[in-house]
């Protein structure tokens, strides 16, 4: 196709971006019949028009970074790092509140909101790696990598916890990751793992406990009681899923023929993937997550396959963001997990969330870019 002649990097990846897009466009469409009832007079082509536009702008979002110089982001996130801590400050006490937390951040001249923690996620990770790459030899003591990583990490986790616990401990999590990726020691990666059963043990104690005490402490206790019984009403999003699922059955019963999207609040986002199952069936979601595991394969691949650290470590990272997000996304969809509110990548209806997916995956793209153009170098001159 002439198309891929314009789109540089890996085309797995631009495929994959592509297809789920494409299925993203399909389901919400189906699932936001409830929303356009309460909210449009039954106007679903007014969110169609709105997700598609973000979706289109999002592609041209990821060209425009999937153009840039991969190693331009090292500089881009020793500044972003340091403008995320007031971002992230602001948010807690100036950010638009919805659903008991306070997370978004309004865009001048528009309907749009977005989340401070989206850019925070990207930045930070970019900021790990570039910390990895450059000051390797020091992270070899656990001063040293405390000093240099776990405190950066700590400030930005921590800004984002009151608000949106499930972000900041995937994105801890995440970060752990690329320290595993960038040969860390793992006996101190096991001291960071102690540490962090130890505050949620604590952490535990406080919420169920003295509650009032932590902002947001009577949701989280709410979500791990409603998880742990199988009370249908204190679980009802979820026992809606479980619905969903089982009368999907392998096929599913066909686009636009989903019942449960009238009684699962969240159908178009956060339990979209249960409307993929009701409707596309087990077949295509299995489908689903072959394509989220292929991408996570071709973010390994490029980390192969890069002669630089940093560009390396970028794209791993970045992958496993997405990857692991999408797979709590699914885990909460067939209650294996408590809810958590993560959408799921490329797929769920959600505002500047899909921006900021998109940007990752230029990135990632960039990276790719980079590698296959010193591959035709290398040939060019054997």
């Amino acid at each position: 196709m002439k198309l891929f002649s314009y789109l540089k990097g890996d085309k797995v990846i631009w495929v994959i971006m592509l297809l789920l897009s494409l299925l993203s466009t399909l389901v919400v469409y189906s699932a936001v019949v409830t929303l356009a009832h309460k909210y449009k007079q039954g106007d679903t082509e007014f969110f169609l028009i709105k997700h598609f536009g973000l979706i289109v702008s999002g592609f041209f979002l990821a060209y425009f970074f999937h153009k840039i110089k991969y190693t331009a982001f090292s500089k881009i996130s020793q500044i972003g790092f340091y403008l995320c801590i007031p971002l992230l400050l602001f948010t807690l006490f100036k950010g638009v509140s919805a659903g008991e937390a306070v997370r978004w951040l309004p865009i001048p001249g528009t309907s749009l909101t977005f989340q401070s923690s989206d850019i925070a996620k990207i930045m930070l990770l970019l900021y790990v790696a570039r910390t990895i790459t450059l000051k390797f030899d020091q992270l070899q003591d656990f001063k040293g990598l405390t000093l240099h990583l776990l405190l950066p990490i700590a400030i930005i986790c921590g800004l984002i916890l009151p608000a949106n616990f499930s972000t900041a401990a995937l994105l801890f999590l995440n970060c752990l990751f690329l320290m595993f990726a960038g040969r860390i020691k793992l006996k101190f990666i096991s001291y960071i793992l102690l540490l962090c059963v130890g505050f949620g043990l604590v952490l535990s104690l406080l919420i169920f406990t003295v509650p009032d005490l932590i902002p947001r402490g009577r949701t989280w206790k709410a979500r791990i009681e409603n998880f742990a019984s199988n009370d249908s009403k204190s679980n009802y999003q979820a026992e809606q899923a479980k619905i969903a699922i089982a009368s999907g059955g392998v096929i599913g019963k066909g686009p636009g023929n989903s019942t449960q999207r009238a009684f699962l609040p969240q159908a178009s986002s956060d339990f979209i993937y249960a409307i993929i199952i009701e409707e596309y069936g087990l077949i295509t979601a299995l489908l689903i997550l072959f394509l989220y595991l292929i991408l996570f394969f071709r973010g390994i691949r490029i980390l192969r396959d890069s002669d630089k650290t940093f560009g390396g470590l970028v794209s791993v990272g970045l992958a496993f963001s997405l990857v692991f997000q999408a797979l709590i996304n699914m885990a909460v969809a067939v209650n294996l997990f408590p809810v958590t509110g993560q959408p799921l990548p490329l797929i769920s209806m959600g505002g500047t969330s899909i921006w900021f997916t998109m940007i990752s995956l230029g990135i990632i793209l960039s990276v790719s870019n980079s590698n296959n153009d010193k591959t035709e170098e290398q040939l060019a001159t054997d």
